[in-house]
Formats: structure tokens, sequence, C-alpha cells
């Protein structure tokens, strides 16, 4: 089977599906103490207000720049830090909501891989005590012969071989301990995955063997992913859909294909603009933003994105005033494809995102 013809059959089992997990205006923000007294006088707004759902078998793709709340809504969906707001529903059951045993059946069915295969790894275990310490803790082996035998086959299974279970971290490549890192998550035979930056530190050859191994695990086990990730190059062929995040809110949503072939929302154009072309003769220019990304603290009002939006720029004052004053709302503008910002029609004819729609256009249908 092809990637294409699996992201078709994941994306068409999706649509038929139920949601596995619903994220509904998840919040988290996080205090800021100041003073003799350490006094709450700010919050750093890392997610405000985000939702999605991703169904069995799906890989939602979660990309934006670093800072953005991609991790922070990975690591608090997952109950591992406290929301501020929100619901997450698993299956039906409340995440937020689960106490002692049903916590623990919900963390043996949602999993996470994370971004530093070093640091993420204890030292002091040989990978069979890492591998297997969720056996053990959700007893899923009947004594310690069976454990490590189970481990063996885990070791097979992302690549690795079954004597390295004696092996410590230190033993391996980066690329070596981050399928380590997998198997861990697969030890307790989870449903859904939080894939937390799982390529970015690793060289972009051992990125491509990562992510095979990712689709082909997903493909056997019928698992779910929420993969996120700093850049839409490395999400295109392993994601079902795409959720573009800016400043802790979610600007666009659509399936992958329609999202590279066309973007409706500023920024996702200027990301896409920064992928490298493999043929320099197909360059589709560069979308450079100017300034720094606003700090969460003090986000900007109306569209988080306005101060540093090249269209805005070709606006006339009334409606220059509308992004600067007026929170866009996500508006499904296409079947399955949503956006926030006001004028989403406009990235065609205008002057600094028209030629790179056009040029990922052409190279859709090259």
């Amino acid at each position: 089977m092809t990637d294409a013809t699996a992201a078709e059959t994941a994306a068409t089992d999706a649509e038929r599906g139920k949601p596995l997990l619903e994220v509904r205006n998840l919040k988290k923000y996080f205090p800021v103490r100041s003073g003799v007294f350490s006094r709450v006088t700010a919050h750093v707004k890392a997610v405000d207000d985000v939702t999605f759902a991703v169904a069995k078998g799906e890989t939602l793709g979660l990309v934006g720049e670093s800072g953005c709340g991609k991790t922070t809504v990975g690591r608090t969906l997952l109950n591992l830090i406290p929301k501020t707001s929100g619901e997450v529903f698993f299956d039906g059951k409340d995440v937020f909501e689960a106490r002692d045993a049903e916590l623990k059946a919900l963390r043996r069915r949602m999993q996470i891989i994370f971004q530093d295969p070093f640091g993420s790894l204890n030292p002091r275990l040989t990978v069979g005590g890492i591998v297997g310490e969720g056996i053990t803790v959700h007893g899923l082996a009947k004594n310690k012969a069976d454990r490590n035998e189970k481990v063996r086959e885990l070791l097979k299974e992302v690549g690795l071989q079954p004597d390295h279970i004696n092996r410590y971290p230190l033993e391996f490549s980066g690329g070596q301990r981050q399928r380590v890192g997998i198997a861990r998550a697969l030890a307790v035979d989870p449903d859904f995955i939080v894939c937390d930056e799982a390529v970015s530190a690793l060289d972009v050859s051992i990125q491509a063997q990562i992510i095979n191994l990712l689709m082909d695990l997903q493909r056997k086990r019928n698992l779910s992913y929420l993969f996120v990730a700093h850049d839409l190059s490395v999400v295109e062929h392993l994601s079902t859909r795409v959720a573009v995040m800016y400043l802790g809110t979610i600007v666009e949503t659509a399936p992958a294909a329609t999202l590279y072939e066309n973007p409706l929302h500023p920024y996702t154009l200027a990301l896409l603009s920064a992928v490298p072309v493999p043929d320099p003769s197909r360059a589709r220019g560069r979308i450079v933003l100017k300034g720094d990304v606003p700090s969460p603290l003090n986000p900007p009002s109306g569209c988080r994105f306005h101060t540093r939006c090249p269209m805005r720029l070709e606006l006339d004052e009334a409606d220059q005033a509308r992004c600067s004053t007026e929170i866009p709302q996500l508006n499904e503008l296409e079947p399955n494809h949503t956006v926030a910002c006001h004028f989403p029609d406009r990235t065609a004819d205008s002057e600094a995102f028209g030629p790179i729609k056009a040029a990922l256009k052409a190279s859709i249908a090259v």
C-alpha cells in the first residue's frame, strides 16, 4: 500500500467513525508570579481555546512555530499537566474527571513519545527496564521471563535487536534511542499516541526512517496519532489532517492534501513557503514574516496574527481595523476545511500570497 493510499484509507475511516479523542475549548494558562509575596500578576496563555478531534486510525498533524503551544496541548490533553479550562474526552470518557483505576486504564490507552530521545530515557535503566516498566505497572506479563519476551518482541517490531534488552541508553545512537521510546509507548498496547516533536532532534535521513516506522505501526496496530511538529514538510506524508497553531490558537484545519494544495490562512501560506523545494526551477518564493512572535503574556487584540500579516498591509483602513480589533472565528469554508481569518478569500489575489498559492497549485499538478 502506498503512502497516499494509506492516508486516503485512514481519512475515509476517520470520516465514517466517531472521534476517539475530542478536545473542546481547551485552555492552559501558566501563572506569572512576582513580588515579595509571589502574587500572580499575569498569565502566559500557552493554549487559548483549542478545539479538535482525532478519529480511530487517524493522524492529526499539529504544526506551528516553536512556542505556539503545541507541546502544551499534547501534555494537557493527556492530563500530564492540569488544564485551566475545557474538556477532553477519550472514547467517551472525560480525561480530567477520571480517577484512580479509571485514570490508570486511560493512561494505558494514551501514550506519548517525547522529543528528546536521550533526556526522556532513564540512563540508569537498561532497555529492558525502560520498555518493560509499563508492562509491569499494568500487569501485562505473568512473570519476569514473560515480560522480557514481550520486550524482545517490541524491540524487533521497532527495528532493534532482541539482545539490546540488556544495553543502556548511552550505548545507542539518537535514532535508536527514539526507537526505544517508541517501543516504550507501544509496550502497553495503546490506541492513541502523542508524538511530541518525535523526529525534530534527528538527522533528516533518520527522520524519514522513524516516520516510515510510525506509519507501519499505525497500519499494523490501527493507532491514532497527534503528531506535533514545527515543520510542515515533516507531517506532509504522515498526517491524515493538519491543524495549524499560532500563539495558542488554531488558525486552520484541513485534510492534509487540501491544506498543501489550497491553504487559506496567511500564516499557513507563510509556513508552506518555507518548505524546501528539491527542484530549484520550481522555487515558489519565500514569505519572510517581519517582527517577533508576540508574547503569550499579552497577545494582540483581534486576530493574533495581524501584527505580522503581510496581507493586512494591502487592506484598506476599515478592514485593517477589523483585523486588529475583531477576533476571527474558525469557519468551515470548504468541506472539513476551517480557517480563522476575516479575509481568506483574498489570499489568492494578494500581492504577498497570490504567487505562492499559484506555485503550490502548479507543483501539485506536476
